[in-house]
């Protein structure tokens, strides 16, 4: 082999290695240049999920202020509605009182207590005890000089209600 041959084949060599590094800087070169431009859209993908989070963060405050704010609306109607439980609670209790007074007072109404031996046994029907019952006059007994019928059984003593004398 002569020298020029030897020659050849080194500058052969180099020139093959030459290529084999400018083909690899230039896979380099690509490589980062993707690396980047992925590092680039997965800065861009992170600014879009944090402004999503941020945005359902305003959404989950919100919902929450709704929250203690629908609290707050129930809690006022509670005490509303217990005002007016309370307020329809004394308008009842007067209507009752009046009704008492209004008994006292009517000729025609024979008013006994609950509680006296007769009906001690018993349980009011209405649900309430301690209250008066009454009964008109002119169911059971005839005014003096009216020509009704009599009927002997409605002198007899019942236990679901009082006699009247």
């Amino acid at each position: 082999m002569d020298s020029g041959q030897i020659i050849g084949i080194i500058v052969g060599v180099i020139v093959v290695l030459v290529i084999i590094a400018v083909a690899v800087m230039l896979n380099r070169k690509r490589k980062v240049e993707a690396n980047r431009s992925r590092a680039g859209e997965m800065r861009e993908q992170a600014k879009t999920d944090e402004i999503g989070a941020r945005e359902r963060e305003a959404k989950g405050a919100r919902a929450e202020a709704d929250a203690k704010q629908a609290e707050v609306e129930a809690e006022r109607l509670r005490e509303e509605a217990h005002g007016r439980q309370a307020e329809a609670q004394n308008v009842r209790s007067g209507a009752q009182e009046q009704l008492r007074k209004a008994d006292e007072l009517d000729p025609d109404v024979v008013t006994s207590e609950r509680g006296d031996a007769e009906s001690r046994d018993e349980v009011p029907r209405d649900g309430t005890s301690g209250e008066e019952l009454r009964r008109d006059r002119g169911a059971t007994n005839p005014v003096e000089g009216d020509t009704g019928t009599h009927r002997p059984e409605d002198d007899q003593p019942r236990g679901d209600r009082p006699r009247n004398l």
